[in-house]
């Protein structure tokens, strides 16, 4: 895991905020979870990988971090996340929707399966509005709140991955901007982060490819890589107060991936 630069008390965006952060005990979720907690959060990791997720909380302090095994398909599970924040930290300032799959990598789809389609959505999508709901639960009386859900470039572009991926968040995208325009009179702002292919497991898995093939062959922006610590400082963005008059925005990180077509650019580089 590569380190964050040191950040003075000073400096620190999220002082006394608390944030949960589903899919937060691995890739990009961990990642934003180190990173809010450098900057002075209370954070709940809520993940099904129980193990990884003790692990990172046991990494940072045990004091202003704490882990609940979460399955985001589940209402049970995604409520009793929330309530735990809120018990333990007094409230809930920051809901991050990251957690997320990619499902089996079959683009054509006479080969997809109705049961393949349904999981992929129900964790991405479903999971995102479980999420984005129950955070509404508290953070209305509270009015105040940000609420933020990892999209990706497949958010605003078709082709890129599987149907069942790219309808997934084509979903949060929409979920967003409705629950923005809904939340933003109690004082909520309702945002996403999409993020280019980031040389995580699951990316790895789901392309075969390793890090450096990943970004050869897809990457516009030449001469930099983006790593999960990009995705978590647009998030640490999103939820801080700098962002305080920002929502329904799709914050895109891509290295401007979504603004090509490759198929017809003639700056293209053989």
């Amino acid at each position: 895991m590569a380190s964050f630069s040191s950040v003075s008390a000073a400096a620190r965006r999220l002082e006394g905020k608390v944030a949960l952060i589903t899919g937060g005990a691995s890739g990009i979720g961990e990642s934003t979870a180190r990173l809010f907690s450098k900057h002075g959060a209370k954070v709940v990791i809520a993940d099904i990988q129980d193990d990884l997720g003790h692990s990172v909380c046991k990494d940072l302090n045990s004091q202003s971090t704490s882990f609940v095994h979460c399955d985001v398909t589940k209402e049970t599970d995604i409520g009793n996340a929330v309530n735990h924040a809120v018990s333990k930290y007094g409230k809930l300032d920051i809901m991050l929707n990251n957690a997320g799959i990619a499902g089996v990598a079959k683009p054509n789809i006479l080969d997809n399966t109705k049961a393949e389609f349904e999981q992929v959505v129900n964790v991405n999508l479903v999971g995102a509005f479980l999420g984005t709901k129950h955070a509404a639960r508290v953070m209305i009386p509270a009015r105040n709140g940000s609420i933020i859900t990892t999209g990706s470039v497949c958010s605003t572009i078709g082709g890129a991955a599987t149907h069942a991926y790219t309808s997934s968040k084509h979903g949060v995208l929409g979920l967003m901007r409705n629950t923005a325009v809904e939340l933003g009179q109690f004082g909520i702002r309702v945002n996403c982060v999409s993020p280019y292919v980031v040389a995580t497991p699951l990316s790895k898995d789901f392309f075969k490819l390793d890090d450096d093939e990943i970004y050869r062959v897809y990457s516009n922006l030449k001469g930099e890589v983006l790593k999960p610590e990009d995705v978590a400082e647009a998030a640490l963005y999103l939820g801080s107060d700098e962002s305080k008059y920002v929502s329904g925005h799709n914050l895109v990180v891509d290295g401007g991936f979504t603004i090509v077509n490759s198929g017809l650019c003639m700056f293209a580089q053989s």
